[in-house]
C-alpha cells in the first residue's frame, strides 16, 4: 500500500543502481528511472530492454530496504483469512521482497502463492502478457477473480480479462477499468464476507 512509503526507499536504491550500472549522475539516473517506468511499465523493464541489464542483481539491490516502520495489521489479516477461494499476491517487485513485506505486516501464510516479476518472465504489470503468465501459473480463472491494486494503470489488463477490479489508494481514480475504490482494504474485504 502506498502509505507504507516503501517505494520511497526503493526509488533511492533504483537511482543508485542506475547511476552505477550506466555510469550517469543522479539527475540523469532519476530521469531515466522515471522515463523507463512511464515507457516500459517499470524501471527494470526499461533497463532490460534498453541496456540488456541482468534483472536478478537489480531486484536484490533495490529491495534491500528497511521494513522497520511496517506494523502488523490484524484486521487485514482476519479479513484476508475469511475470504473464500484462492488468494495470491502478485507484485512488480520480487517474490522474496513481497514475502518480507507480508511477514512485517503479519500476513504470512494467508496466501496460496506469492508471485513476483520474475514469475512473469520479467514482463511487468501493466503488460497483458505479464498477467497471462502469472494467472496461468496460479490457475486463476479471471472471470471468477478480483484484482486489488494501488496503481490504476495495472487494473486495465485484469479488467479486459474479465476480473473485477479494486483500486486501493487514498484518492479514487475515475476510469472505465476500475470497478471499485477503497482507502480501507481491511474494511472493504470484511464487508465482502
Amino acid at each position: 500500500h502506498p502509505s507504507a512509503r516503501l517505494f520511497d526507499q526503493i526509488e533511492v536504491k533504483m537511482t543508485a543502481y542506475v547511476m552505477d550500472a550506466l555510469k550517469v549522475d543522479r539527475a540523469e539516473a532519476d530521469r531515466l528511472r522515471s522515463h523507463y517506468w512511464r515507457e516500459h511499465g517499470t524501471t527494470l523493464a526499461g533497463l532490460m530492454r534498453e541496456h540488456d541489464l541482468d534483472p536478478d542483481p537489480y531486484l536484490v539491490a533495490v529491495h534491500d530496504i528497511s521494513m522497520d516502520h511496517l506494523e502488523e495489521d490484524a484486521p487485514l489479516a482476519a479479513a484476508i483469512r475469511n475470504l473464500p477461494g484462492k488468494k495470491i499476491v502478485y507484485t512488480n517487485g520480487s517474490a522474496p521482497y513481497a514475502e518480507r513485506v507480508l511477514a512485517a505486516r503479519g500476513l504470512s501464510g494467508l496466501f496460496d502463492d506469492v508471485y513476483g516479476v520474475e514469475h512473469a518472465d520479467y514482463h511487468p504489470k501493466p503488460e497483458r502478457r505479464a498477467f497471462d503468465r502469472v494467472f496461468d501459473r496460479a490457475g486463476i480463472a479471471p472471470q471468477q477473480a478480483a484484482m486489488f491494486e494501488d496503481d490504476p494503470r495495472n487494473l486495465a489488463a485484469p479488467h479486459q480479462m474479465g476480473m473485477r477490479t479494486v483500486h486501493v489508494a487514498p484518492e479514487p481514480v475515475q476510469a472505465d477499468h476500475i470497478h471499485h475504490h477503497s482507502d480501507d482494504l481491511a474494511g472493504f474485504l470484511a464487508a465482502l464476507t
